[in-house]
């Protein structure tokens, strides 16, 4: 019998992570204490811009965003917020979303899997994902729940292409 496999991968739907944008960008343009301090949230390239007058008030935006990512279900793990930076009149805050796990948390990743999980289970890095293989189904379904488990990764993880 062939060996079953999943891929370990850190990725943020960029759809969904549109749309918390868009429903941020809602509730500021109507909340009340954000009126008069140019609070706004918009993508430049890949990340977004968090643009306020205030330290204060652009953290707050920054928050809003926040909420807004994890009623979509992102997690804010996938998300690296910088510290607020003046920029002329204007307080500003960089937003990057995370994709792809970087080389040091796929040998974590791959750590734990070897000194935790079934020793069946064995893990492959490939780029920016992680292969996972095993001959018991059984064994990688008891991995995935281990790196579910898992609070110290500093990464989001998803599991794609279970066979």
């Amino acid at each position: 019998m062939a060996d079953s496999s999943f891929d370990v991968v850190s990725k943020v739907d960029k759809m969904e992570a549109d749309n918390a944008v868009n429903q941020a960008q809602k509730e500021i343009a109507t909340r009340y204490d954000f009126k008069g301090v140019g609070a706004s949230i918009e993508w430049s390239g890949e990340k977004l811009l968090l643009k306020a007058s205030a330290e204060e008030r652009v953290k707050a935006v920054l928050e809003v965003l926040e909420a807004k990512f994890i009623k979509r279900g992102i997690t804010l793990r996938s998300i690296d917020s910088g510290e607020p930076f003046p920029s002329g009149k204007e307080y500003r805050i960089e937003v990057s979303l995370k994709n792809g796990i970087s080389s040091d948390d796929a040998k974590k990743i791959s750590k734990v899997i070897r000194d935790e999980a079934p020793k069946s289970v064995k893990s492959q890095i490939q780029g920016d994902e992680l292969r996972v293989q095993s001959k018991s189904r059984d064994d990688l379904q008891a991995t995935m729940a281990l790196l579910k488990g898992k609070d110290d990764l500093e990464v989001a993880l998803q599991f794609v292409n279970f066979r």
